[in-house]
């Protein structure tokens, strides 16, 4: 028997984990039953998904984007027969360079589904919402943030 809300937290918490470390192809495979939504528009498969984040993201010369990302309070709904379920949860990048002293660049919200795909609970979308606050992403995002702070 399998608990579902830590099954899913991992899922969380493994993105996290392999985004830290550089892995935008590993991630990527995270949402293979499923998408990402960037400003409402669907991304769907690895190397689709895993090149956008090449394309917005840093990669310093030890192969990370030197950041860590905080993944709480995850709010896991499951459905009533166990195969689906939904969560609204809140991330925190941190980030520390060279030149950039420890510090919180951003924070934000994920909003996400999940379905049991070959018998192993797996994303089928993630949707970026709101950036409640951004930092300094000069080192961490190759565009700036809205000047308004609105995402």
């Amino acid at each position: 028997m399998t608990n579902a809300a830590i099954e899913i937290a991992n899922l969380l918490y493994r993105y996290a984990e392999l985004f830290d470390a550089g892995d935008f192809l590993a991630v990527a495979h995270l949402f293979d039953a499923g998408c990402v939504v960037v400003d409402g528009h669907e991304i769907r498969g690895a190397e689709a998904i895993s090149g956008m984040w090449q394309g917005y993201v840093y990669i310093k010369d030890d192969g990370t984007p030197r950041t860590r990302h905080l993944i709480t309070n995850p709010l896991i709904e499951v459905s009533n027969d166990g195969q689906s379920a939904s969560c609204r949860s809140q991330w925190t990048v941190l980030q520390m360079t060279e030149t950039l002293p420890l510090q919180v660049i951003a924070s934000g919200r994920y909003l996400d589904t999940f379905s049991i795909v070959e018998g192993e609970w797996r994303f089928t979308r993630r949707e970026y919402g709101q950036v409640d606050f951004w930092g300094n992403v000069a080192e961490h995002l190759k565009m700036a943030p809205p000047a308004d702070g609105a995402s």
